[in-house]
Order: C-alpha cells, then sequence, then structure tokens
C-alpha cells in the first residue's frame, strides 16, 4: 500500500515518533472512554471501543510487526493506567483476535470488504476473544450465552467506529500525500 511505502521511508526516529503519537491517541481515547463516556451500555463489559480507531488505522498505514507493536503498547500501557489486572488478560485475547482478524483482511479483502464491514467484524471478534478468556477465568462455560447480546452491541459500535476510521483515514491520507 501507498501509505506503507511511505511509512517505510521515514526515518527510524520518524517511525517512532508516529507510532508513539498513535499509542497516545489510543490512551486518551481509552481514558477518554473510561471517564468521560462511562459505560453508556447496561451490559457488563460492553463498550464503545474508541481505541480500536487506532488499531484499524495502524493497520491501514503501517506494515504489520509495527501495527502489532502499536496494538500491544497500547493495550499494555492503557491496562496499566486505567485497568485492572484481569483488563489485561481480557484486553489482550480481544485485541489480539481482533487486530489479527482484522489485518488480515485489510490485508487480504481489502476490496472486497468496506473499513466499516473490518470494523465490525473486529469488534465481534474481539467480544470473542473476551468471553473466551472470561469462561477460562470464571472457569464456566456458560458465560457463552452472553455472546449473541453482545454481537448485537459489536455491531453497532463496529459500525460507529468504522465510520470514525473512514472519516479519519480520509484526513491521513491527503496528509500523507
Amino acid at each position: 500500500m501507498i501509505y506503507q511505502t511511505r511509512f517505510n521511508g521515514m526515518s527510524k526516529v520518524q517511525k517512532m515518533v508516529f507510532m508513539s503519537m498513535l499509542i497516545s491517541a489510543a490512551l486518551v481515547l481509552s481514558y477518554f472512554e473510561r471517564m468521560l463516556i462511562g459505560n453508556i451500555f447496561p451490559i457488563q463489559g460492553a463498550k464503545l471501543g474508541l481505541a480500536n480507531i487506532i488499531t484499524l488505522v495502524s493497520i491501514v498505514f503501517l506494515r504489520f510487526p509495527e501495527a502489532f507493536t502499536v496494538v500491544i503498547l497500547r493495550i499494555i500501557l492503557g491496562s496499566f493506567f486505567i485497568g485492572t489486572g484481569i483488563s489485561l488478560f481480557m484486553s489482550f485475547a480481544g485485541g489480539i483476535l481482533s487486530f489479527l482478524v482484522m489485518a488480515l483482511l485489510v490485508k487480504t479483502m481489502n476490496k472486497v470488504f468496506s473499513i466499516i464491514i473490518i470494523s465490525v467484524i473486529g469488534a465481534i471478534t474481539h467480544s470473542i476473544g473476551q468471553i473466551i478468556v472470561a469462561g477460562i477465568i470464571i472457569e464456566n462455560i456458560n458465560i457463552i450465552y452472553y455472546l449473541p447480546l453482545l454481537v448485537i452491541i459489536s455491531t453497532i459500535t463496529g459500525v460507529a467506529i468504522g465510520i470514525a476510521v473512514n472519516l479519519l483515514i480520509t484526513y491521513m491520507k491527503k496528509a500523507f500525500i
């Protein structure tokens, strides 16, 4: 992709600064969501997932190793600053699974699926990863019955995040070209 070519043309310091800015933006979005918006959903564990905006932007603009680094650091630092020990495991499971699925779709199926569809699929896989870890932690597989409700919420939030990513990518394309 042209944006990754542009990223590869950056110096090592420029790459680190760009990635740091993405991580910082993700942390601010996480903090904003946690502190200012709170939990707008009456369902435990459901949230907008504003930091996923940065995950998807990283996938589009960076190569896989750099985007993966952004996601890992975002999860660790986010859990450190505003999370708990349990949230680290939940975020890792959901974040890594959704990252891998979205990265695969963006790199191989970007002509077939729009960013909004990829965002929805990422939000759903994020919920699936979290349900799996929650089931392991509480040692009760019946938590799987919670998944259909989370899939409905993930679809709604995935569309919202996908729209935000489309707007941000349009803006960033102008800045990069």
